[in-house]
């Protein structure tokens, strides 16, 4: 999702016993939707044109978030492609559906911040269940994965949960102040120390003692630095599409000033190449055309680097766009023609319904990451301590560089084991793309896991 910002184109209700405490005021919805069909009715019928009853009154919508009971009902919408009746402690999933689970709020501190949560645990659980942990990437939320949940839920005995950051998606939006007066190393250890500290607290509410960590772009470098600091409660890291792991180009300086984005490579597209891993023929680079990039494209690269360096994000767009806000996420997702007409609608009504919502977290990336997505501290210089089973995924089309998944593996040198797979037909989100090579892939590093 971070393409987008350079290429212009509590339960909720009550927790039961042995399970921690969930918040459940003021986001609880009154109702949970139990119909699929309902569901996404309810999450499509926000529509700021047919709504309003005159001009005024639809730009007084400006800067308004929407409610609780239409994230839910867009959230629940969505998750139902995915075979996923997603209800809570208060409203249960319908009985006899196909892959019930619930949809939690779980506190993690006295101010009453909360980390949304979809929870798909094994009935009953037993001491020898493990724990996949999905954690989103930038611009995204936990319902991005729902094209994997019914999927990787058949997996026996894994219970998977599935989270949006703190600030993110459905979660608490706490203040965030970008600390511009301190130095480069202390605000990146700060911006990061925010996002892996709550996923410890949420860890400790859940009452995980390890699980398996699965991060997607931003999530991936995130629960890279979570594994290298609580190690001893990860048992394995899957990272999918991580961004933030190769350091700059040599010529990274004259790029920003030229206006152009960083040369990417792209990978072997064949069947086989699902399944590669290390560095086989179907996984050879092939370069990128290095042509210059016309004026206008070079004009829109410096004033998004500008925008960058300021903590602008692509949601303070939609929500300064007001009413028109969800026409530039129709725009985006549009785009995902490997998804249905109806699949679409849904994401984008799910992905407007998270963007509108007051900023947060969102205005750390400038403190972490520096234009172009490259990490102000990149992890291919602290990787080389890792102590876990460490798995990279990347599309076949990715526009993340796998030579930085590459690199890494070098860098940790065998110590612990690795390994690289390329999924074909797919770019970083390859896990929408090409959900059944994606599901496949994950389901047998799962099964590694003892």
């Amino acid at each position: 999702m971070l393409k987008l910002f350079f290429n212009k184109a509590s339960s909720l209700d009550h927790a039961p016993s042995g399970t921690p405490a969930m918040n459940n005021e003021p986001h609880s919805p009154a109702a949970v939707i139990a119909k699929p069909a309902e569901a996404v009715e309810a999450a499509l019928a926000w529509n700021p044109f047919t709504q309003s009853k005159g001009i005024t009154s639809m730009f007084g919508l400006w800067g308004k978030g929407q409610t609780t009971k239409s994230q839910h009902a867009a959230e629940v919408a969505l998750l139902s492609h995915g075979g996923i009746a997603a209800g809570t402690d208060q409203t249960p999933a319908p009985a006899g559906s196909e892959k019930p689970a619930r949809l939690i709020d779980v506190e993690i501190d006295d101010s009453g911040n909360y980390i949304h949560t979809l929870a798909i645990t094994n009935k009953p659980a037993t001491k020898h269940s493990h724990n996949l942990v999905i954690t989103h990437g930038y611009f995204t939320g936990l319902g991005f994965f729902f094209r994997n949940y019914g999927e990787l839920s058949k997996a026996d005995g894994w219970n998977i949960y599935s989270i949006d950051w703190l600030g993110m998606g459905r979660s608490s939006r706490p203040t965030y102040t970008s600390k511009r007066a301190d130095t480069e190393d202390e605000r990146v250890a700060s911006a990061e120390s925010f996002f892996v500290e709550s996923l410890e607290e949420w860890r400790k509410r859940m009452g995980l003692e390890k699980m398996t960590l699965c991060g997607h772009s931003f999530g991936g470098y995130m629960s890279t630095l979570y594994a290298l600091k609580y190690p001893e409660r990860v048992e394995k890291l899957v990272l999918i599409s991580p961004i933030g792991v190769p350091k700059p180009p040599e010529d990274y300086e004259q790029m920003l000033r030229e206006g152009r984005g960083p040369q990417r490579r792209t990978q072997g597209t064949t069947p086989e190449a699902a399944s590669s891993s290390g560095s086989g023929d179907d996984a050879k680079a092939v370069p990128l055309d290095p042509s210059q990039p016309s004026m206008r494209r070079s004009l829109f690269f410096r004033v998004a680097m500008n925008l960058w360096e300021r903590n602008f994000a692509p949601q303070w767009i939609v929500r300064s766009a007001g009413p028109f806000g969800r026409r530039l996420i129709d725009m985006y997702i549009g785009r995902f023609a490997w998804l249905t007409e109806e699949q679409r609608a849904s994401l984008a009504a799910y992905a407007h319904q998270i963007s509108v919502l007051p900023g947060s977290s969102e205005y750390a990336l400038g403190d972490i990451l520096r234009p172009g997505a490259f990490a102000r501290r990149p992890l291919v210089d602290r990787i080389a301590s890792i102590t876990v089973p460490t798995t990279f995924m990347y599309g076949a089309n990715d526009w993340v560089d796998s030579a930085g998944g590459e690199e890494a593996i070098q860098k940790i040198g065998g110590r612990v084991a690795t390994g690289l797979f390329r999924v074909p037909n797919a770019g970083h989100n390859l896990h929408l793309e090409n959900p059944a090579d994606f599901n496949r892939i994950l389901i047998n590093e799962m099964r590694t896991v003892i």
